[in-house]
């Protein structure tokens, strides 16, 4: 294709609607599969015979497969064009999906995450860019709202899908339901976007380069899963892992800093504004997905939650990120950047030192309040940033400097994933230990107790004992939920200090681009 405008003038407003539609289903496919799963963990664990925490490898190989594969996606797109890199995406992406469901072990399916992850870098900033080609230039506002909106309704509905399917039909559907929708996404794209594709032209690729990004953040992710099984740095297999990706990644920053064409654009670390803006970005989201992987984590495996209903706590906050993000969209170049990230990471904080005061008796109620804080937190933190970090890059740079910040991101939060779950699990051993050594059989409270579990029917004193032993790890695990909690909320605001001392943004390149950049 000759350039954006000749594609929007080529489309009839029907038409441009469909394809519009196929666009946004590719996107919301993919931003779908990084949060279906999430309440989906306990339920696929317990059918593959494997513990929760080893079930997070699901959500952990996909991102780190995903962020890896997002630098990539500028190369294939001036290689390939941009229509054809995002058809082959989508139908790879689809195939992927259809090969998760037929998993049947935890390594197969992890080892079809891992190229579910691969194939779908290119999907959302394909998506994107097609968008903003078929609208015309008064009307390109229209398309990143459609964009938008869709990257913000795929969280929402991804934990009431995930918990809904996984309750009533089989986790496997997870992964079906992508099938027809990538089908009709590609068929769409090649119907009126196959012969408006954007100019080829043969390009070097970087890859060495790649190959190292993908030993060290490969061997790292590893390490990090394993590390809890084989009990950290007393096992040789994780210290060989951790040296491999130590050595990785010194061998990959020396290549990146001295080849002609890096995968990887390392000197946009050079820009102040940028190193600040993505560090601080890439702490406030690893946090936010840590909690995002824990809370359905505990409600299922400790206090009883159905998949469905822990999908039920998660939506609200993605419905209040939809009510308020039009707004922060307006106010976005026209106020101080700063502000509105600062709104982020204080909604953020606050959500996190909320959850700290859940008791194991809380209800329903009480664990939707924070949700709906993080909604605002959502609506603010996410385009804010983008904006902050991409901040007085000139023009040619920022998609460089987009993709780098989400691969960062996108790492980040696999990063956040293996940690969370260790850091619970061993927090709840810790607590375990301290709550028994606390509560002597023969202490009158627990003799009380025991009593009071036999007067009620528990007539056999060991099923009674196995009662209190049941409700002590519950009581580790809430210990152990509080902590991180709290933990999270100190990390949010050390990273909201972070954001303030990233100079005043101007507010007009960076704002147009990252009012879709997440």
């Amino acid at each position: 294709m000759a350039d954006a405008d000749q594609i929007s003038s080529e489309l009839t407003g029907s038409v441009r609607a469909i394809v519009a539609i196929a666009l946004a289903l590719g996107t919301f496919m993919q931003v779908l599969d990084s949060s279906i799963a999430n309440v989906a963990i306990p339920t696929i664990a317990g059918n593959l015979a494997v513990s929760p925490d080893e079930g997070t490898w699901v959500i952990t190989s996909f991102a780190v497969a995903n962020g890896i594969a997002v630098p990539l996606t500028g190369w294939l797109v001036q290689r390939y064009g941009v229509v054809r890199t995002f058809v082959v995406s989508v139908l790879a992406f689809t195939a992927a999906s259809f090969l998760c469901g037929l998993a049947w072990s935890l390594s197969s399916l992890v080892v079809f995450r891992v190229l579910q992850g691969a194939v779908s870098g290119p999907m959302i900033p394909g998506s994107q860019a097609l968008l903003l080609s078929i609208f015309p230039p008064q009307r390109r506002g229209t398309a990143l709202a459609i964009w938008s909106m869709t990257t913000l309704v795929a969280p929402i509905m991804g934990p009431i899908l995930g918990g809904y399917i996984s309750d009533n039909w089989s986790w496997p559907w997870i992964f079906y339901i992508n099938v027809p929708v990538g089908i009709v996404s590609a068929l769409i794209c090649v119907r009126y976007l196959g012969r408006r594709d954007t100019p080829t032209r043969r390009l070097p690729i970087d890859t060495v380069g790649l190959s190292l990004l993908v030993v060290w953040v490969g061997a790292l992710q590893i390490a990090l899963d394993k590390g809890m099984d084989l009990d950290w740095f007393n096992s040789t297999v994780i210290v060989t892992l951790m040296i491999i990706a130590a050595l990785g990644f010194v061998s990959w920053l020396i290549w990146e800093t001295t080849e002609t064409h890096p995968i990887v654009d390392l000197t946009l670390f050079l820009k102040r504004t940028f190193t600040l803006g993505t560090v601080a970005y890439c702490l406030g989201y690893a946090v936010f997905f840590g909690n995002i992987v824990l809370m359905p984590l505990w409600l299922q495996t400790q206090l009883g939650y159905t998949a469905t209903w822990a999908g039920l706590v998660a939506s609200p906050a993605g419905l209040v990120a939809v009510l308020i993000s039009p707004v922060v969209g307006r106010l976005i170049g026209k106020i101080d950047t700063r502000l509105i990230a600062t709104v982020g990471f204080l909604a953020y904080a606050a959500s996190y030192f909320m959850r700290a005061e859940f008791t194991a008796q809380a209800s329903f109620a009480v664990f939707l309040l924070p949700q709906l804080v993080m909604g605002i937190g959502m609506a603010t933190f996410f385009v804010a940033m983008v904006a902050i970090l991409l901040d007085g890059l000139p023009h040619t740079r920022v998609a460089a400097a987009s993709g780098l910040s989400s691969f960062l991101r996108i790492v980040a939060s696999a990063f956040a994933t293996s940690i969370t779950t260790t850091m619970w699990v061993r927090r709840a051993a810790l607590h375990q230990t301290r709550l028994a050594e606390s509560s002597s059989m023969l202490s009158p409270s627990l003799q009380q107790a025991l009593h009071g579990l036999q007067s009620l029917g528990v007539s056999n004193p060991a099923a009674a004992e196995a009662v209190l032993s049941r409700g002590l790890v519950g009581q580790s695990y809430l210990l152990s939920a509080l902590d991180y909690f709290w933990i999270s909320g100190v990390i949010t605001l050390a990273s909201l200090a972070l954001l303030w001392l990233v100079p005043r943004p101007g507010g007009s390149t960076a704002a147009a681009a990252a009012a879709g950049a997440d």
